[in-house]
């Protein structure tokens, strides 16, 4: 059977409540594990709420063993506004775990989807994506390689936490690590693209790790032969705004060191404000903008796996 849980969170100052809503698909098919599936803990990260759609209108409780828990939008503020952070506090919510009650509006709601989600489960699968302008592709291997790896992806990152790293402290999946559950991170899709070949793919490989932890019947796609795992991620960041216009190879390509990535160029004056190299070594291309966008100084322009 399938059920809608509704957790409240605070009550908004236009009196509206602030709700958490959490699909539990109980499984007729034996027991196993309880695996959670979340998405949009950044709420301009909307493609995983997509993948969360569609898998809950193809699962049939009678082919699950065990049980899943859907937390399709994790920050239902920042979703609605499609800002990586709350509007309410500004905050960015996947750095503000386990949350507090008598907090910050982020820190209430980390509260609550630890209580009613995190500590439920035996399984994090946590649905990234690039944001409203990049897009990426890569998944994070934290504590089962081999479930990351199920994924199907080609570039795995293996994180380490500290400088040069990206593991972050107050994520959920660190969380999840922390009670002593399996997580997984996928970031895959974003921009001002079509998103629905990134759907397609994340929902295929999500079953797929369902398969891979007898969640679902059937035997699982084995990886690709070519799965690269990289050991850092540089990232580099335009300091010029204006229209970004990419030059560089696509997602899970090579791309050389000094190699140009893109350009910035005034909307104004039509001149070319910036040019931005691979400054690092040879690597791995992760993340991208694949359309010509505006970007402010500073913002994610593009990350090299090494």
């Amino acid at each position: 059977m399938a059920r809608i849980q509704r957790h409240k969170i605070s009550t908004f100052a236009s009196g509206m409540e602030a709700v958490l809503h959490i699909h539990e698909i109980v499984g007729t098919a034996g027991a196993g594990l309880t695996v959670g599936i979340s998405a949009a803990i950044h709420g301009n990260e909307g493609t995983g709420s997509q993948v969360i759609l569609d898998l809950a209108r193809r699962i049939d409780p009678a082919k699950v063993r065990g049980r899943i828990l859907l937390l399709p939008v994790a920050n239902p503020p920042a979703f609605e506004a499609n800002l990586r952070n709350s509007p309410i506090d500004h905050l960015n919510l996947n750095r503000h775990f386990p949350g507090d009650t008598g907090g910050w509006f982020s820190e209430q709601l980390a509260a609550v989807m630890v209580k009613q989600f995190l500590k439920k489960i035996d399984v994090l699968i946590d649905i990234h994506a690039g944001g409203a302008l990049p897009t990426v592709d890569y998944i994070y291997i934290r504590n089962d390689e081999a479930m990351s790896r199920a994924f199907g992806s080609k570039l795995l990152y293996r994180a380490k936490p500290g400088i040069g790293g990206t593991v972050y402290e107050g994520t959920a999946a660190g969380i999840a690590d922390s009670n002593g559950a399996k997580s997984m991170v996928v970031e895959l899709g974003g921009g001002v693209l079509d998103q629905a070949p990134y759907v397609q793919r994340c929902l295929g490989g999500v079953e797929n790790v369902l398969r891979h932890l007898k969640v679902l019947g059937g035997k699982p796609k084995p990886p690709p032969s070519e799965q690269i795992v990289m050991a850092g991620i540089d990232i580099i960041r335009p300091t010029m705004g204006g229209w970004l216009e990419n030059a560089a190879p696509p997602l899970g390509e090579k791309v050389a060191a000094g190699a140009v990535l893109g350009r910035v160029v005034s909307p104004y004056t039509f001149e070319t404000l910036e040019t931005i190299r691979n400054t690092g070594k040879a690597g791995w291309m992760v993340l991208a903008h694949l359309s010509r966008n505006l970007v402010q100084p500073g913002e994610y322009g593009y990350m090299i796996g090494r």
